[in-house]
C-alpha cells in the first residue's frame, strides 16, 4: 500500500495548474493531502478548492517572509513535496534551505524571459517581440534566485508568424495540464 503523499502548492492567481494536478491525481488514485496556500485573498484558486473540497488557506505576505509560516504550517505537515503554480512571491531562503523539494512550472524554455516580473503574458508578449521562433514551458527546482533552478524538464513549440498573446497563451496553457501533472507524479514516487 502506497503512503499518502503530502503536497502543498503555493498559487496567486486563478489556480487552473492547482486544479489540473488535483484533478489528475485524484483520476489516478493517488493519495495525496493537499494544502493549497495563496497571498491573493482574490484568488481564482480559492473557489477552485471550495469546488473540489481541497483546504485552501490565504497568507500575508509578511507571514511568508518572517518564517511563521514555515513553523506554522510547513513543518507541521512535513510536505514530500511543495509546488509553485503561479506563485509570483520570491521564496525565501530559509524555504531553500528545507529539506523538501521545491519546484516551479514557468511559461517559457529558460532560462530565456525568466526572473523577476516575467510571468503570464508579460512572458509571452516579451516572446513575441522578440521574433523567437519557439516557446515553451520549463518545470525547474527552485533555488535562491527567481527562475535559476535545475531545469527539470522543458518542452517546446513553433511559434505562428502571425502569433499573438493570446494564442500563445492557449499553447502555453495546454502544454502546462498535458506535462505538468506527469513530471510531478514522476518525483513525487
Amino acid at each position: 500500500m502506497s503512503k499518502i503523499k503530502n503536497i502543498i502548492i503555493f498559487a496567486s492567481g486563478s489556480g487552473s495548474n492547482a486544479e489540473n494536478l488535483i484533478l489528475k491525481f485524484s483520476a489516478n488514485k493517488v493519495k495525496v493531502n493537499w494544502l493549497v496556500l495563496t497571498n491573493n485573498p482574490k484568488a481564482g484558486i480559492i473557489k477552485r478548492c471550495k469546488a473540489l473540497n481541497i483546504k485552501c488557506e490565504v497568507f500575508e505576505k509578511q507571514v511568508f517572509y518572517n518564517s511563521s509560516l514555515v513553523e506554522q504550517k510547513i513543518l507541521k505537515i512535513n510536505p514530500d513535496m511543495i509546488i509553485l503554480a503561479g506563485f509570483l512571491l520570491k521564496i525565501p531562503v530559509n524555504f531553500i534551505e528545507m529539506s523538501f523539494p521545491i519546484i516551479n512550472i514557468h511559461p517559457s524554455l529558460l532560462p530565456k524571459y525568466g526572473g523577476k516580473g516575467m510571468y503570464g503574458n508579460y512572458v509571452h508578449a516579451a516572446v513575441i517581440e522578440n521574433k523567437e521562433l519557439f516557446s515553451g514551458i520549463t518545470i525547474h527546482k527552485v533555488n535562491r534566485n527567481y527562475d535559476e533552478g535545475e531545469i527539470i524538464f522543458q518542452k517546446k513549440i513553433r511559434l505562428e508568424k502571425n502569433e499573438s498573446i493570446d494564442s500563445l497563451a492557449k499553447k502555453i496553457n495546454s502544454l502546462e495540464m498535458k506535462y505538468f501533472p506527469d513530471v510531478v507524479a514522476r518525483l513525487i514516487n
